[in-house]
């Protein structure tokens, strides 16, 4: 049985930040450690979701293609989807569905993750383009990003809650990407309101941190802690 208190993550958000953009493990890879979770692909191109084992990349274009195994990424978060609590929902706009959910779990010092099936009413979403080198910064790269958005979509959206203490391992706070369940749509979720749907949560007691040890841009990466924080608010939100 695999353990569904730890959640798996490869690379960090704060490395994104710095621009390191370059594949460092392979889709095949990652998912031995989870069947859920999201991240990006190499040199940036998209974002990524995986759902039920499979890996996808939403272009900048928003197409939706399915990733192969070989395909490598920078950073990306996973784990085996076994949730603790499930809570139906109706009617609830994104920001206020997530301010419920920490006021019914005591969750606001744990990682843990979000699972949303349902309907929704309104979901806007954004995709960056492939990036070459030299890479810029990700701030950069967002102010240019694609976005998208559709009304009375079917689909799932999943992603993670980092405590504040842990900014720079990912966004503190809640970061989801939504994936249509025609694959049609998707991304990195700017906005949402849910019409009808299940959320499930699963807190975990570990976080299996990997790092891409073999790479040279990250060994000899000198992160400016002081900005960092600020860069993560403006190209997560």
């Amino acid at each position: 049985m695999q353990d569904e208190k730890k959640v798996y993550q490869h690379g960090t958000l704060a490395t994104l930040i710095e621009g390191l953009y370059e594949g460092t493990l392979s889709i095949g890879e990652l998912l031995k450690h989870g069947d859920y979770g999201i991240g990006t692909v190499g040199d940036l191109d998209g974002e990524m979701i995986v759902i039920d084992g499979k890996a996808f990349q939403i272009t900048a274009e928003g197409q939706v293609n399915q990733i192969s195994d070989d395909v490598l990424v920078p950073f990306a978060t996973v784990h085996f989807n076994q949730p603790d609590a499930s809570i139906q929902f109706e009617n609830v706009a994104g920001n206020v569905l997530e301010e419920q959910l920490l006021e019914l779990y005591p969750y606001q010092n744990l990682f843990f993750s979000v699972l949303i099936k349902g309907t929704f009413s309104k979901m806007s979403t954004r995709s960056v383009a492939k990036q070459s080198k030299p890479y810029p910064e990700l701030t950069a790269v967002t102010a240019k990003q694609s976005e998208f958005e559709e009304e009375n979509i079917d689909g799932t959206a999943i992603g993670y809650f980092t405590p504040e203490l842990f900014q720079g391992i990912g966004a503190a706070g809640f970061h989801i990407h939504f994936l249509s369940d025609e694959h049609k749509m998707g991304g990195h979720i700017l906005d949402y309101h849910l019409k009808n749907g299940v959320v499930s949560l699963q807190p975990f007691s570990s976080i299996e941190q990997h790092f891409p040890i073999e790479n040279e841009a990250f060994l000899k990466d000198e992160m400016d802690i002081e900005k960092l924080h600020d860069e993560i608010n403006i190209a997560e939100n």
